[in-house]
């Protein structure tokens, strides 16, 4: 019961209209192309079936790219790959930056100097390149899954550094030190007194593991070291720009999944607001405040008219 009370206390329209961009996006990577069929009366062979940079139409509503491909069809088949990508890559990099974070922050001795060495070689080694030079190595190979897997298993070194100085400052709490002394497990005390703590920082973390890995995969298909036999955002803007799309004027080619890609980012941004408001007391007075105050002024307003 005292969950559900916190977890009703927010009440930011900023984290509304996150959950609903994301509920959104979601939606349309599962059921995007059944969607699109029936809303056009086609079939999908005949989505893709139309004259080169036709702009947008009643018959194809987003125009067409230089092979006549439907660029609707594109869009909602990209984004089930692209929220794929992000989701596994987001969970890779989040879970090895939390064990290895919270491990390194909690042991001692010789096994916890081990692994925060291990952490800062990573840290230090430049991802960008390391990201670049691995899938292009990979590339073409694995699909979906490969470009995800190489993206989490290079992007976690940061999240890591933060999860291990957050376990530091909790490791001699006087409650840990109290479950210390009861004689609970390390186990038992980093599942139930330390990752409870960490909680927020985790779900704050995993929102923009996520947007990362989106915006890694798309960058990685524009400079031509992704997969380009699938269909994401990604591919999208590569062969946009390979194609000459900007020259040509085809805006309806680039700007959906460069759009795409902006409200991913700006509904996890959002989303954080919530996380955020559930961790700190200071912002859900303020912002319980806020609202009391639109409140007045609201019936202010009303009582003036």
């Amino acid at each position: 019961m005292r969950l559900r009370r916190k977890l009703r206390r927010p009440r930011n329209r900023k984290v509304a209209v996150g959950l609903v961009i994301l509920v959104a996006l979601v939606v349309i990577a599962i059921v995007g192309p059944v969607l699109v069929s029936a809303l056009l009366g086609q079939s999908a062979e005949r989505l893709h079936a139309g004259g080169p940079l036709e702009p947008p139409s009643g018959r194809h509503w987003l125009g067409t790219t230089t092979a006549g491909e439907d660029v609707l069809a594109q869009l909602v088949t990209g984004t089930r790959t692209s929220l794929l990508v992000g989701l596994t890559g987001g969970a890779i990099s989040t879970t090895l930056a939390v064990l290895l974070g919270v491990i390194s922050g909690y042991s001692t001795g010789k096994a916890g100097a081990l692994l925060t060495a291990f952490v800062n070689i990573f840290l230090v080694i430049p991802g960008l390149p390391l990201l670049i030079i691995i899938a292009s190595y990979t590339q073409g190979r694995g699909g979906w899954i490969m470009v995800a897997l190489i993206i989490g298993l290079t992007s976690w070194p940061g999240g890591a550094r933060v999860k291990r100085a957050q376990t530091l400052s909790l490791r001699n709490r006087d409650f840990v030190q109290a479950a210390r002394y009861a004689g609970e497990s390390k186990v038992r005390i980093v599942l139930l007194e330390v990752a409870p703590h960490l909680a927020p920082l985790i779900a704050s973390t995993f929102l923009f593991a996520v947007v990362g890995s989106i915006a890694a995969e798309a960058g990685l298909n524009f400079i031509g070291a992704g997969n380009p036999n699938t269909v994401s955002w990604g591919t999208m803007l590569f062969w946009a720009q390979s194609q000459g799309a900007l020259l040509s004027g085809a805006w309806w080619w680039f700007a959906p999944p460069g759009l795409c890609i902006a409200l991913i980012g700006t509904a996890a941004g959002l989303i954080n607001f919530g996380v955020d408001e559930l961790s700190d007391p200071r912002l859900r007075a303020r912002g319980q405040k806020t609202s009391r105050k639109a409140g007045r002024a609201t019936a202010a307003i009303a009582e003036a008219s």
